[in-house]
C-alpha cells in the first residue's frame, strides 16, 4: 500500500511542477507582451486568451499537489472536538466526499472536452485555439485530484493501522492553537 501511496504522491508532485512551469510560461508571455507594447508598439494578440487558459490550468493541474501538501483551506472545528481514531475516520469521510465530487467533475469535464474535440470547437479569438486543449487541463487536474484523494484515504488507513492517529491528533491540536 505504501508503494501505491508513493506513486500517487509522485504523480501529484509531477503535476505540481507542471503547474509551476505553466506559471512561468504565463508570466513570460505577459512580460513579452509588455515589452512589445512598450517598446515596439506591437502585440502578441494571444496574451489575454492564453493567460486565462493558463490560470485555469494552474488551478486544476496544481490542486492535487496542494492537497498532498496540506495547502487547501480546511475547516478544523470538528478536528478540535473529536479525539483519537475519530479524527482519522473524519479525514477518511471528507476524503471520500472529495473523491466522489472529483469523479463527477472529471466525468462532466471529460464529456465537455470530448464534445469540443468531436465538433472541432475553436475559440472566437484570433488564435482560433481548439478548445478541447485548454479544457483538457480541467480533466487532467480533476483526474489527478481523484488519485490524490484516494492516496489520502490510503494514508489515513495506514495511520489507523500503525497507530499514527495519535500523532495526527496532536498535530491538529497544535495547528488549532497557533
Amino acid at each position: 500500500m505504501s508503494t501505491l501511496i508513493r506513486v500517487i504522491d509522485r504523480i501529484s508532485d509531477f503535476f505540481g511542477m507542471v503547474a509551476g512551469l505553466m506559471m512561468l510560461f504565463g508570466f513570460s508571455i505577459v512580460l513579452i507582451e509588455i515589452f512589445l507594447r512598450s517598446f515596439l508598439s506591437r502585440t502578441l494578440y494571444i496574451t489575454g486568451e492564453y493567460t486565462a487558459y493558463i490560470v485555469v490550468g494552474i488551478t486544476f493541474i496544481g490542486m492535487a499537489y496542494t492537497l498532498k501538501e496540506g495547502g487547501h483551506i480546511r475547516m478544523t472545528f470538528l478536528h478540535s472536538v473529536l479525539k483519537g481514531k475519530k479524527v482519522i475516520f473524519l479525514d477518511i469521510l471528507t476524503s471520500l466526499i472529495g473523491l466522489i465530487f472529483f469523479v463527477v467533475v472529471t466525468k462532466i469535464t471529460f464529456d465537455f472536452a470530448m464534445g469540443s474535440y468531436l465538433i472541432g470547437s475553436r475559440s472566437m479569438q484570433i488564435s482560433r485555439t481548439l478548445l478541447y486543449i485548454p479544457q483538457s487541463f480541467i480533466v487532467i487536474g480533476s483526474s489527478v485530484m481523484v488519485l490524490q484523494f484516494f492516496g489520502e484515504i490510503l494514508k489515513s488507513f495506514e495511520d489507523l493501522k500503525s497507530g499514527a492517529w495519535k500523532k495526527r491528533e496532536i498535530e491538529t491540536r497544535t495547528t488549532l492553537e497557533e
